[in-house]
């Protein structure tokens, strides 16, 4: 059975705490929250694929960004 699920280390955007949060890329390019264990605040993960570098890249922020 082959898994694309793992563990990686990030920092909220929040507090700075370091937490580690599941990964899951079988399910292609996602957009998920995952609460800090420290502050319980939200966190944003956003999980791109990028299948010609055969590269993920996870990308974290608080999700409070406002765009005009």
């Amino acid at each position: 059975m082959r898994t694309d699920a793992f563990y990686q280390s990030i920092r909220c955007p929040h507090c700075g705490n370091d937490t580690a949060v599941a990964v899951d890329a079988s399910g292609g390019e996602q957009d998920y929250y995952e609460d800090c264990q420290a502050c319980c605040n939200a966190i944003h993960l956003h999980l791109a694929i990028d299948e010609q570098k055969q590269q993920l890249k996870l990308y974290v922020d608080s999700d409070d960004e406002q765009f005009y």
